[in-house]
């Protein structure tokens, strides 16, 4: 799965205040009309430029690459509990067979049996498996998990997030987005 990014779009990179990326998935950017807004408005410093420069009749800016905000924004230590969350948590595949395609949400303690909307309790299924398994738990489905459902943590959900970067990396993007070694896929 990749983000469309389109390089002639020139978006900027927004980091923390501690100089690491807001969001991994989706990747924290923003256009570059929002990040000279924030430049003028001091909310942000510019830590990298591209080469290309827009004009107004009074002055001429450098399209900034990164910026990062001056105010550090306290990340939540638990992540909301989405269907999105649950794909990255599951990185984007099917628990029953490994497919990508036409995900969905499964309980594995069926709702029509008392079964909850928790992390714990939902995986992401391919449409064919959620349909196989129906209202029946796994094992009484005969299918077997290749992850046991947990609720992650927000460094879980960006770990899984560098697995899936955008098609785009600008070159001064990459200090900031990958510093930690290989992950495992």
């Amino acid at each position: 799965m990749t983000i469309a990014v389109s390089p002639d779009a020139h978006p900027a990179l927004v980091l923390n205040a501690d100089y690491r990326p807001l969001s991994y998935y989706p990747l924290s950017l923003w256009s570059w009309q929002d990040a000279i807004k924030a430049v003028f408005l001091d909310r942000v410093n510019i830590v990298s430029e591209y080469d290309l420069v827009v004009r107004s009749p009074s002055f001429e800016f450098r399209l900034p690459s990164v910026v990062s905000l001056k105010t550090f924004v306290k990340p939540s230590r638990h992540p909301a509990f989405t269907r999105f969350n649950v794909f990255l948590r599951d990185r984007f595949s099917c628990q029953y067979c490994g497919s990508r395609e036409d995900l969905t949400f499964d309980h594995l303690v069926p709702r029509s049996k008392g079964g909850q909307t928790t992390w714990e309790n939902v995986v992401t299924a391919c449409s064919p498996c959620n349909l196989k398994k129906a209202n029946k738990t796994v094992g009484e489905a005969g299918m077997v998990l290749h992850m046991h459902p947990f609720a992650p943590s927000v460094q879980d959900l960006h770990n899984n997030g560098r697995l899936f970067p955008p098609n785009f990396l600008h070159d001064s993007w990459l200090d900031f987005l990958y510093w930690d070694t290989e992950l495992d896929p």
